[in-house]
């Protein structure tokens, strides 16, 4: 029997790997085998300023700063990528956006930072993962600025941040896709995204998101999962941050998420197994502010959590083994200020641990769930809405959680 093939790379920026259909006979049946070994010490920094006026088409800005980043698939065949990233320095990028006159096309802004990327993707194939992140001390950063307050954008807008300490996202179709995971962050995590408009007559939606460790499993077409991850959140702040702000906008959104740890698991077509092992001990804090002076409908929705695991199978078997525990308090606030409009929405959730598992009842679902949480942090959650004239309606809800578990067998898109 032939060796499995081994491929080695190493790099502090990107290693790619593409295993395609035609591989040998030997390397399908015996397996690929990918050994990826990635430092980073120093500081990765991405900017970019932006200064137009009446633009009479879209306006497309991105901006990424990224220390460690591999992607790899696999077709008709297997592998397996053990992995080990190490980020020691800091990632920002940042965007900062003038926009004179009328903007008569969509605005689409789009910031991330990050620490460690790990992706991998299987077709009618099997993918196996052992990887290990590692953020250290430092600060991971995403910052977009709309600074001029007479920004006129037309047709809309949607500007996004996003800083995430260490990702791992693998898909499959067709695929079995296993392996063991494991995130560690001490870096201190941050997504702002501040805008100053003056009129918006188009939807526009302005958020941000900043996580210390994320996981993200998706697969279907008569798929298998079977995972372990760990994921620990050390760092002092996990912070995510929008202010939305118009004169007259007629549908505007300010949203901010943040986590200290976060996975999610889906699956259609075979069995869904995961194991996971999450602690947060850092500061999660996500909050909103949106204004207009007059609007049709607006909304400011903010969420946090301490470790977030969600598992869902649409089909028969999913089988769940959780412990989360979280130190770190969770503060979330989200907020609104007008003065003649329709209607206001207004949220604020905050939970220290939260748990969701579910499986497919049309298929004879079966689901298995063992669940231990411990939250040993204050969750605070705050809804604030001032409406200075007139409107139609009001909708606001806060809530604050320190375990939640769900678990449930539905049918498809239910």
């Amino acid at each position: 029997m032939a060796r499995p093939a081994r491929i080695r790379l190493a790099g502090t920026i990107a290693a790619t790997l593409m295993c395609a259909a035609a591989a040998t006979e030997a390397t399908a049946q015996d397996g690929t085998i990918v050994l990826n070994n990635q430092i980073q010490m120093g500081d990765v920094i991405a900017g970019q300023t932006l200064n137009v006026v009446d633009a009479e088409d879209q306006v497309t800005v991105s901006t990424s700063a990224q220390g460690n980043s591999f992607s790899g698939a696999v077709e008709n065949g297997a592998i397996t990528v053990d992995s080990t990233q190490e980020m020691n320095g800091d990632a920002r990028a940042a965007t900062t956006m003038t926009l004179g006159g009328d903007t008569a096309g969509v605005l689409n802004a789009t910031t991330q930072a990050g620490g460690n990327y790990l992706g991998a993707s299987a077709y009618g194939a099997d993918l196996r993962v052992d990887a290990s992140q590692l953020v250290t001390d430092g600060e991971i950063t995403a910052t977009s600025t709309i600074t001029d307050d007479s920004a006129r954008l037309l047709a809309g807008a949607t500007v996004a941040t996003s800083a995430i300490g260490n990702t791992t996202a693998l898909g499959g179709e067709g695929s079995t896709v296993s392996g063991v995971i494991s995130q560690g962050s001490s870096a201190t995590i941050r997504a702002s995204n501040l805008a100053s408009t003056q009129y918006v007559p188009a939807p526009a939606s302005f958020s941000s998101q900043a996580m210390a460790n994320a996981v993200a499993v998706n697969s279907d077409a008569a798929s298998n999962q079977s995972f372990y991850v760990r994921q620990r959140s050390t760092g002092d702040l996990i912070d995510a941050d929008t202010s939305a702000n118009a004169g007259n906008a007629w549908d505007l959104a300010g949203r901010a998420q943040a986590a200290g740890n976060q996975a999610v698991f889906q699956n259609q077509g075979g069995a869904l197994i995961v194991e996971a092992d999450q602690a947060n001990a850092a500061q999660v804090r996500a909050t909103v502010v949106t204004t207009a002076y007059d609007y049709g409908a607006v909304e400011a929705h903010a969420r946090g959590a301490g470790n977030q695991l969600s598992v869902g199978n649409n089909d028969i078997y999913v089988e769940i083994d959780n412990t989360q525990f979280n130190s770190g308090g969770v503060d979330v606030s989200a907020s609104f200020s007008g003065t003649n409009g329709y209607d206001a929405y207004v949220g604020a959730d905050a939970v220290g641990n939260s748990v969701t598992g579910y499986a497919c009842s049309e298929c004879a679902g079966y689901l298995t769930a063992t669940n231990a949480q411990t939250n040993d942090g204050t969750v605070t959650a705050t809804a604030s809405t001032v409406v200075a004239g007139s409107s139609r309606a009001v909708i606001t809800g806060a809530n604050a959680v320190g375990n939640a578990a769900s678990f449930y067998v539905t049918r498809p898109g239910h």
